[in-house]
């Protein structure tokens, strides 16, 4: 009767869970092993033979300068839009915690920029750099507004700064506050009574109790921009020059655009290797500050 009943259990996890293993198998684990294989190949990702090449592709990679170039624009890039994202989110969601009469159309409207797609979001972006700010400029004389914002390397940097942040803030505004109305209020009336003022409560109550948010924020802030692809695409294409292109876009080009696959899934591992290794230390750094309400 108990192996009867293990097997049906069996069964029943088969039947709920098995579709689920079959795709993540097919769609993930598959091309992924796949990937790692030709990593090691000269495939250009048509022809029929593959020929192996060993680390070959791996030296190509490290001599590559313009490699270099895009692993350094990723890092400033994830540096500057983690920082900025989950600042100006914490800041919303601090705002819109408060009893104001529209803080959920507040919400909605901060909200709204994350559900428009990537490519779309870009170009829409592209024509108010391209020909919005630039007829405000001329209306207004205001220098900000003249320059060339995707057209030279520090302002391109900013200008796929600027959107990525401006659709991040709100999704990670909405975690920021399901952390804060988990806070409980007896700890902060219990520090206003001793005669806490804003900061210090902030500081040593707000920020250790939703530590668990900001751990997810800054997974999730920190590992979408080192896979920032699309809004690269659509804004700048990687230029001037190679300036503004993402390891992402450096990886795509390789592959697809100069046909050399096994070098781009070499580069691919390496970057794959890198997310996954600083995602890691984040987690672990943060949840070792989290604590228990």
């Amino acid at each position: 009767m108990a192996g009867r009943k293990r097997w049906y259990d069996l069964f029943m996890q088969s039947v709920f869970l098995g579709p689920s293993l079959l795709f993540f198998v097919v769609v993930v684990l598959i091309p992924f092993f796949l990937g790692m294989y030709y990593s090691f190949t000269d495939w250009n990702g048509v022809a029929v033979t593959v020929n192996w090449v060993g680390v070959r592709n791996f030296a190509v990679m490290f001599a590559d300068a313009k490699f270099w170039t895009s692993f350094w624009f990723t890092i400033r890039f994830t540096v500057a839009v983690v920082v900025l994202t989950n600042v100006i989110a914490f800041a919303l969601a601090l705002l819109l915690v408060q009893p104001l009469k529209m803080r959920n159309l507040l919400r909605t409207l901060f909200f709204i920029p994350n559900v428009i797609g990537g490519l779309l979001l870009g170009f829409i972006w592209q024509f108010i750099f391209i020909r919005g700010f630039a007829a405000v400029g001329k209306a207004t004389g205001l220098g900000f507004f003249k320059l060339e914002w995707l057209g030279t390397e520090a302002t391109g940097f900013w200008g796929i700064v600027i959107v990525f942040v401006w659709q991040a803030a709100g999704y990670m505004m909405i975690i920021y506050i399901a952390g804060l109305m988990n806070v409980d209020r007896s700890l902060i009336e219990a520090a206003e009574i001793d005669g806490a003022g804003y900061g210090q409560k902030l500081r040593f109550i707000t920020l250790p109790l939703v530590m668990p948010a900001i751990t997810v924020c800054l997974f999730l802030s920190m590992s979408n921009a080192f896979k920032m692809f699309d809004l690269n695409l659509a804004l700048t294409r990687g230029g001037p020059f190679g300036s503004t292109e993402s390891l992402a876009l450096n990886i795509y080009n390789e592959a697809f655009t100069n046909s050399n696959y096994g070098l781009g899934t070499a580069k691919a591992l390496l970057f794959f290797v890198i997310v996954a290794l600083v995602s890691s230390l984040q987690v672990w750094f943060t949840k070792r500050r989290e604590v228990q309400s």
